[in-house]
């Protein structure tokens, strides 16, 4: 106790800061985490067999300089999107008006996709099929 008093001078100041330490609200934590360990959770990771994992898929491409290159630009775009982002930011009324265009956007997206059975079930499909087309099963 004495480390958080060591501070102060007097015994009037201490005592008006217990009084106000009293005063102020405590926080009450709703979640409590507890770690634990326990060998039969999951197995522990292993850095060698994920870089085998790599090296072997990284073989077994035959196009490296396209991967590269395509790696590379996404890099660019992101790093491209990231400045617009910023600029669009800085215009005062503009990051309101883009609010109310994704707003506007769910709403539709809701109303067109979600809320009725028959459109969630086309919703389906048309993931299910966009999935075959990206892995080339189509």
């Amino acid at each position: 106790m004495d480390l958080y008093y060591s501070f102060i001078d007097s015994p009037l100041d201490r005592l008006n800061l217990q009084i106000a330490m009293l005063n102020e609200p405590r926080r009450i934590s709703l979640f409590q985490v507890k770690a634990s360990s326990s060998e039969d959770s999951s197995p522990p990771v292993d850095a060698g067999e994920i870089f085998s994992d790599l090296k072997e898929k990284w073989d077994a491409v035959e196009n490296k300089s396209t991967v590269i290159l395509y790696g590379g630009g996404a890099v660019v775009a992101v790093w491209l999107s990231s400045i617009v982002v910023g600029a669009i930011n800085s215009v005062p009324l503009l990051p309101k008006i883009m609010e109310l265009v994704g707003l506007g956007y769910t709403g539709w997206f809701v109303y067109r996709y979600l809320l009725f059975k028959q459109s969630r079930k086309e919703l389906a499909t048309d993931i299910e099929s966009l999935k075959k087309k990206i892995a080339g099963t189509e």
